[in-house]
């Protein structure tokens, strides 16, 4: 690259940082809050403060750089909705999209960190936990805001709670206020904060983790949004003609309540009744392997089956006036080389909702993928080492931040018409990110923006 176009690219970052950072009460927090975004960006097999101010090669920067990411009493809020406006207005947003990501840790000073599940790992481990909400479309994506699990063990009122990790709240600088609060929940208070921006986004996608949670469900119904989730196998309905009944009145006592004749059955045996010969084909979006089409791209393919249920259980018969239960969709993949349906999604979009919409929106959430996997192994996402609340939260944000900033100028430099969403990286590096925006040769790296000098 020339150096015009290097100047150029530092220019957009520099640019990019000063509206984010704008917030910032000092201009030495606007310095390494730029410096930080940059060196994110820089390549490099680890994004932690040691090896990122080693970059910088300028004597003190560690203890500085060091100093802005855990203890500078910057609010990151601030940051985050200034990015989910910018982000907003550029992608368009059909969806908010919740999810959480582990990171996993050696030992039990950070905060939060426990013996817990995460998908990061497939299984139980000594990891830290992110809820995050981003705002995404078919195109692009965001991580726009976050919060960090607190499990029952650094809960000081739990039955769970560790004498040693209540302890460490202190050191961790994890605030009074913060308890125990499950994933859903937290997920609900991420909406209403980013709605307390201005954001307005009418339908929410999740997966089984949250959508088989009915207190979630009636948590976005009651702030008016629709949704497409991922549910077990195991979630209970009735068929939609199902009808709750009545036996007849004896005359005496309590009029009998109507209740439905038959039991529940799991959306899969649902589906399975309903059988192979009600799965439709559906094709939803391109993928990144080059294909026969017009588009020179592959098209994700497979079958689904739609079905209008009535969900049952206790929590969803407590919140329900009278003796009829709502209806909704559930939606299936079963593909044609599977001897079952492999897959389940729930909706309470209207009962005239094409299949390819339903598909479409149940799909979107492989953008969520995207957007950790481009975080992780280019932006440094789990490579924070430090070991307090507020450093955590500050590094997740710079971190949505730098990939934001990607993300923007893929938008601005990608075709206007037949844009098709990035492809899913099996090893994405900083650099390669870059590539697609600056023209740097990810082998060679020339032309990769340095960090400001400081």
């Amino acid at each position: 690259m020339t150096p015009e176009e290097i100047a150029a690219v530092r220019g957009k970052l520099e640019d990019f940082a000063a509206e984010a950072f704008e917030p910032f009460a000092r201009n030495d927090q606007r310095r390494w809050g730029r410096v930080y975004l940059q060196v994110l960006q820089a390549d490099g097999q680890r994004k932690s403060v040691e090896t990122m101010a080693a970059r910088l090669g300028a004597d003190g920067n560690r203890q500085a750089l060091a100093h802005f990411i855990t203890t500078s009493p910057w609010d990151p809020a601030h940051v985050r909705a200034r990015l989910a406006w910018k982000m907003e207005a550029a992608i368009r947003p059909s969806a908010l999209i919740f999810d959480d990501t582990g990171f996993l840790k050696d030992g039990n000073a950070s905060a939060c960190v426990s013996r817990q599940y995460t998908g990061t790992a497939g299984k139980v481990t000594n990891c830290q936990v992110g809820v995050s909400l981003h705002l995404a479309s078919d195109l692009a994506s965001a991580a726009v805001d976050w919060r960090l699990f607190l499990p029952e063990t650094w809960a000081p009122g739990s039955v769970k709670a560790d004498p040693g990790k209540v302890t460490r709240r202190t050191a961790c600088g994890v605030p009074d206020n913060i308890g125990h609060v499950e994933k859903w929940q937290l997920a609900l208070d991420m909406l209403d904060e980013t709605r307390s921006w201005g954001i307005e986004v009418p339908l929410a996608v999740a997966d089984a983790g949250y959508g088989d949670a009915a207190a979630f469900r009636r948590g976005l119904q009651a702030r008016s949004l629709n949704y497409v989730v991922g549910i077990s196998t195991t979630l209970w309905a009735q068929p939609c003609h199902a009808l709750p009944v009545a036996e007849p009145y004896s005359g005496i006592g309590r009029r009998p309540v109507a209740k439905y004749p038959d039991k529940p059955q799991s959306v899969k045996q649902l589906v399975i009744a309903a059988g192979r010969k009600a799965a439709k084909p559906v094709q939803w979006r391109e993928g990144s392997r080059p294909g026969t089409g017009r588009s020179g791209f592959k098209r994700m393919y497979s079958r689904f089956v739609t079905l209008r249920i009535r969900p049952a259980g206790r929590e969803v018969r407590q919140a329900v006036e009278g003796p009829e239960l709502p209806e909704c969709w559930l939606l299936a993949e079963w593909p044609a080389d599977q001897a079952e349906p492999v897959q389940f999604w729930l909706s309470d979009l209207p009962a005239d909702t094409p299949l390819t919409t339903l598909v479409g929106l149940a799909e979107l959430r492989w953008r969520i993928e995207h957007d950790y996997r481009e975080m992780k192994q280019a932006l440094g996402l789990a490579h924070f080492e430090g070991r307090t609340w507020n450093g955590r939260h500050h590094h997740v944000t710079l971190v949505s931040l730098a990939h934001a900033f990607c993300t923007l100028q893929r938008l601005a430099r990608a075709p206007k018409t037949r844009r098709r969403p990035e492809p899913l990286p099996s090893r994405p590096r900083a650099t390669d990110l870059l590539a697609t925006w600056t023209g740097v040769c990810p082998t060679c790296h020339r032309g990769t923006p340095s960090p400001a000098p400081t």
